[in-house]
């Protein structure tokens, strides 16, 4: 039996230095759009967390007025079919 010597070695080659420089050029751009899109994020969490007013549901049935109109923030919505007063 021949003894032969192992053509790989547990210790991984050392990149030379412009492979160093593009790691370390794509790990800084990671982190920038990081940054970018955490500040963007709160941005918008708190654009959608600003308490706005509670809608308004209204109903018509007066004289002139369509029967049975529902309305919410003064846009019609749909109709309440022979409802005439709630």
């Amino acid at each position: 039996m021949t003894s032969k010597a192992p053509r790989w070695s547990p210790v991984a080659p050392t990149p030379g230095p412009a492979a160093a420089l593009a790691r370390h050029a794509a790990a800084g751009a990671l982190r920038s759009a990081s940054a970018a899109l955490a500040r963007l994020a709160r941005r918008l969490a708190a654009r959608s967390a600003a308490p706005g007013p509670d809608p308004r549901l209204e109903f018509y049935a007066e004289a002139g007025a369509p029967e049975g109109a529902l309305y919410l923030d003064g846009e019609l919505v749909g109709w309440l079919p022979g409802v005439t007063r709630l």
